[in-house]
């Protein structure tokens, strides 16, 4: 076992859609009925060969569709929790696309109560803390979004924030500004995806519209020095996603990955999965291949994963928790 399997981590960058492999796709569809358009799971596995962001996104949201009822979201979550628990996870911030499930007629109550349900149960049997943030569709129409608000501030018990993901070429944050503002009066905390695919400038406009208090991505802001500079001096974290920037053709060799600039800069970065099922890696799996691309020594390592304890929206007793733990495992036994 890799020595930062066992390093304590934080993911602020997952999809709970995201964690859906291909053996439990099927086994959802076989128990709801559905019928895949793929013969098998080894010819889903084969279509993960994305050429970029949308041509993921497309069979991302094909395979959504055995998704329906509150026990599909609590076996799909709870699948990753297991998996991720064996790689390090203590603390998760999951990413849901509402949109995706309510247009085809699930109850927002279900997705939310089935996705708790499996963080409740990893509090108490794997020690693993967490919270929901719901996500907007930038590809889908604001007034829907609005809708979606809307039906969350009735549940606003179950959620931590809200977040702005799908794809960004084409779909700027601004149009989402005033849908924001209204989660932030909800109490609700605020994340957006920007600087993956678009240009540095998305970042700024998510950071000046839509209020946000952290990055999904952001590889892009390099591009901008000045963007850098106010990034560094307000400690915004930006939560990476090699593998994501891999697969997807955001970098064409995880050696280039420009994670080892962002940190000579100074970036509040920190390292995530993404879509794991997708891309190929949970959070471990992202450790070890930045590892054996960059090289990773245990300081860096554990820097990484302290700045993610540090953008976390956990209570300032579980980072407490979360950054001693980091600390035991730094100064522990190599």
């Amino acid at each position: 076992m890799s020595r930062f399997r066992t390093l304590p981590k934080v993911e602020l960058h997952l999809h709970a859609e995201g964690t859906l492999e291909p053996e439990l796709a099927f086994a959802l569809a076989r128990r709801n009925g559905i019928e895949l358009p793929f013969a098998s799971e080894a010819e889903l596995r084969a279509a993960y060969d994305f050429t970029d962001l949308q041509s993921f996104l497309d069979l991302y949201y094909a395979t959504t569709a055995v998704l329906w009822t509150r026990r599909d979201f609590d076996d799909l979550l709870w699948a990753y929790l297991q998996r991720s628990a064996e790689q390090g996870l203590q603390h998760v911030e999951v990413f849901f696309d509402p949109q995706a499930h309510t247009v085809r007629g699930v109850a927002f109550t279900d997705i939310v109560d089935g996705l708790g349900d499996a963080l409740t149960r990893a509090r108490t049997e794997l020690g693993i803390t967490g919270g929901l943030i719901m996500c907007f569709l930038r590809d889908r129409p604001v007034t829907e979004a609005a809708r979606t608000l809307d039906e969350a501030a009735t549940r606003l018990d179950a959620l931590l924030g809200v977040g702005l993901d799908s794809a960004e070429v084409g779909f700027p944050p601004g149009p989402f500004a005033e849908v924001f503002a209204r989660a932030a009066q909800l109490g609700l905390r605020r994340v957006a995806h920007a600087g993956e695919e678009a240009p540095a400038s998305s970042v700024l406009e998510a950071l000046d519209t839509l209020g946000v208090e952290r990055i999904d991505h952001g590889v892009r802001a390099l591009d901008d020095p000045h963007l850098v500079e106010r990034l560094v001096r307000e400690e915004i974290p930006l939560t990476v996603c090699p593998l994501s920037n891999l697969r997807l053709r955001v970098v064409d060799d995880l050696a280039r990955h420009p994670l080892p600039a962002m940190l000579a800069a100074g970036l509040k970065v920190s390292l995530h999965s993404d879509d794991p099922a997708y891309f190929g890696g949970y959070v471990g799996d992202t450790f070890d291949a930045v590892a054996r691309s960059l090289g990773l020594d245990d300081e860096t390592a554990a820097l990484l994963s302290r700045n993610a304890v540090a953008g976390s929206f956990a209570t300032a007793e579980r980072k407490t928790e979360l950054l001693t733990a980091i600390e035991r495992w730094l100064t522990g036994p190599r």
